[in-house]
């Protein structure tokens, strides 16, 4: 009879030890080891079939020609070309590189209660129209599931307007493909999934399913990361395309083992504040298309409802002026989104003075802020500077430093920047405005939304021919200059002088 072991093993990179430490000697985490039971295989169990070259044939194994037994090369693979599903919504499609892969398993994690059932049970009544779904839910019973389903209208062929008041007639109600499974026992899964063959399993969640031959609890290292290997087994040699939700950590991370975004093919992560109807589906990882692309979406009371122009989002009310605000285009993977950013410079009331930001780095605010101390002259040593971003999006890529930089200065000197004016570059440690990527795509949404002006860094190449004024810098102050003309004080009537008219020490 096999003996068994107790094993602790790390949630974060799956190191074993022999005995429970506060802090993973691997990796350095605190408070990851887990106790598992591990059965100890005997040396006749380990033993293969397989036979490795001994003195006696070592003779004739060296006069035979090397030749592949299962390897092929390229030319000998047979190409199978594959249509990607469109899952009912674009901006998923976007996300997954074009549409579902057949055979592909995607791993979609997010915040308790952030949308990630309703997204899946939507997607799922969408598919269902066309392929043969499995939706397994390991959390809600059948008639949880059902009353979900009733409240987003899954089983309706055309989902209504969302916006319409009217519900949908008797001829519009179809029964869709959709089966429902109600189950946590993983041997009864896939016992489903070979005889249904769905086209399509949804998995809600990978976390409270488990493996009845295994001793330790649903949700931990070992049961997630061998549940997971044998779903992707099975979809590999069914051809059936698994969408996997999975829990996440205090931190944000997808809860167990690394080993589990690894197994899959796609990792998405849903995000959201809770304050915001909006939400945002983020891909980190993607072998069928690009990474970081994002989808976003507005939670109403029948669902998910996909936003046809992200931008209006996150741009404020552009007929009413206000200090201390710019415009600037953000790129997440291959979609620029327009950003209103807001910032706020007060005298202080303590020694040191205080600095926040919502949705800018914090890192990225001390820098420009210490540039324009240094490099244009502006004294914000004494002053707290707040610096938000309008709907709460997370621009953390350096093409927004310029539109920061501008707008601290304005709501420094109580200036309003034209809100027909886009900034976009990156602001040097020198001073200096720096080139930033996808240029013309950020021009092209600026335009398309109606802005006369861009202030670009100086050097780089753009179109000719998209209804913008153009205006190159090559420092920080020239773009103050273009940015912030001579113009009366917020709420004065006198007149300001032109900070290219001052020294820029006296600026």
């Amino acid at each position: 009879m096999p003996k068994s072991r107790t094993s602790y093993v790390c949630t974060e990179c799956g190191a074993e030890s022999a005995q429970w430490f506060g802090k993973c000697p691997a990796c350095g985490t605190y408070n990851s080891l887990e106790e598992q039971i591990v059965t100890q295989v005997t040396s006749h169990d380990r033993r293969t079939n397989w036979q490795g070259t001994t003195q006696q044939n070592a003779k004739s194994a060296a006069n035979t020609p090397p030749k592949p037994r299962m390897s092929l090369k390229f030319s000998q693979i047979t190409e199978k070309q594959q249509e990607r599903w469109s899952s009912g919504y674009a901006e998923l499609n976007r996300v997954l590189g074009g549409g579902v892969v057949p055979g592909s398993l995607v791993l979609i994690g997010g915040d308790p209660g952030i949308g990630k059932s309703t997204l899946l049970l939507q997607v799922a009544n969408r598919l269902a129209m066309e392929y043969r779904i499995l939706y397994v839910s390991a959390e809600e019973s059948g008639q949880q599931v059902k009353l979900r389903a009733s409240r987003l209208g899954v089983g309706i062929a055309l989902t209504p307007d969302a916006e319409s008041e009217e519900k949908p007639t008797a001829t519009e109600i179809v029964e869709p493909n959709l089966y429902v499974l109600p189950e946590t026992d993983l041997e009864q899964i896939l016992r489903e999934l070979e005889s249904l063959k769905p086209n399509l399993a949804v998995i809600d969640s990978i976390q409270t399913i488990y493996l009845p031959t295994m001793a330790s609890a649903p949700g931990s290292v070992a049961q997630v990361r061998e549940c997971t290997s044998a779903l992707m087994r099975l979809a590999k040699s069914e051809d059936i395309t698994l969408l996997i939700v999975g829990h996440v950590t205090k931190e944000g991370a997808i809860a167990g083992p690394r080993v589990l975004e690894h197994l899959v093919d796609t990792v998405l992560y849903f995000e959201g504040d809770r304050f915001a109807s909006h939400r945002l589906l983020r891909s980190v990882k993607n072998r069928f298309g690009a990474t970081h692309e994002i989808g976003i979406f507005e939670m109403i009371d029948r669902g998910l409802r996909e936003v046809a122009n992200p931008s209006e989002l996150f741009l404020g009310n552009r007929d009413e002026a206000a200090p201390g605000t710019a415009i600037v285009v953000a790129c997440e993977g291959t979609r620029p989104l327009v950003v209103e950013l807001q910032a706020l410079v007060s005298p202080t009331s303590y020694a040191s003075p205080r600095r926040s930001t919502t949705g800018v780095d914090y890192n990225r605010l001390l820098q420009i802020l210490a540039v324009l101390e240094k490099r244009v002259g502006i004294p914000l040593s004494k002053l707290d500077a707040y610096v938000a971003s309008a709907g709460g999006l997370n621009v953390e890529e350096p093409a927004v430093d310029l539109g920061i930089a501008i707008a601290v200065v304005a709501s420094f000197r109580d200036r309003i920047v034209d809100s027909r004016t886009v900034l976009i570059g990156e602001v040097g440690l020198g001073g200096q405005v720096r080139a930033v990527s996808q240029m013309e795509l950020r021009l092209k949404e600026a335009a398309k939304l109606g802005f006369k002006r861009a202030i670009v860094p100086k050097g780089q190449k753009f179109p000719e021919d998209l209804g913008l004024e153009i205006i190159p810098v090559s420092k920080v102050l020239d773009a103050i200059v273009a940015a912030i003309p001579a113009q009366p004080r917020f709420g004065s009537s006198e007149l300001e002088s032109d900070p290219a008219d001052a020294d820029s020490e006296e600026f």
